[in-house]
């Protein structure tokens, strides 16, 4: 539930903000000022904050859960798709598809957009981490899904006993720890693979 939730919740996320941050990157003007001051007010809320005050009043429930992660979820990377596209409008293949009579549309959708991916999905893995995390808390909360097992619930579920039997929580604790770091060096993983000029010597 805590996968499918938070997979659910990243791509809501990604897909609202390559749309919104590649339109106002590409038309720019008062549409790209406008949308870049409303994520400036939205990156002032603290998330996590923000999705409890949603899920409270909104309810236990699975697309509410949804709902309350993505509501912030996607102003990341609509400055990030805005700041690729920024860089990418300029080039030549994007002068010559508006040369011969494409619109804004299709230059964002079949040119912009899948050239400026890479970045996209190494943010998106990292936000799986922290979308479980979040969920996760939501859950420990109660104002997770209710009638499904969910990482967090059972971590809720545990602490009643802790002095006589510390697994209930510790392992659903360890799962979460390990699934985050796992989505972290994923992101890594392809940051090295996707953009060689950030590749990291280890030691």
């Amino acid at each position: 539930m805590s996968l499918s939730i938070s997979m659910l919740a990243v791509g809501v996320s990604v897909t609202v903000g390559v749309l919104i941050g590649a339109s106002a990157g590409y038309i720019g003007g008062i549409v790209d000022t406008l949308v870049m001051r409303m994520v400036d007010i939205l990156l002032a809320f603290p998330g996590i904050l923000l999705a409890i005050s949603l899920a409270a009043v909104l309810g236990p429930g699975y697309f509410n859960v949804v709902f309350a992660l993505s509501a912030l979820g996607w102003v990341g990377y609509a400055r990030l798709v805005r700041g690729q596209v920024l860089s990418e409008r300029e080039r030549d293949y994007v002068q010559a598809a508006q040369a011969l009579g494409a619109s804004r549309v299709r230059v964002i959708i079949r040119h912009l957009i899948p050239n400026i991916m890479a970045p996209v999905l190494v943010q998106a893995t990292f936000g799986l981490g922290s979308a479980i995390l979040a969920e996760s808390s939501l859950s420990f909360l109660g104002l997770g899904v209710q009638r499904y097992p969910s990482w967090g619930a059972m971590l809720d579920g545990g602490t009643d006993f802790l002095l006589t039997a510390p697994h209930l929580s510790t392992f659903p604790g360890l799962v979460i720890l390990l699934t985050v770091m796992g989505f972290n060096f994923l992101g890594d993983g392809l940051r090295d693979k996707l953009d060689p000029t950030q590749k990291r010597d280890y030691l």
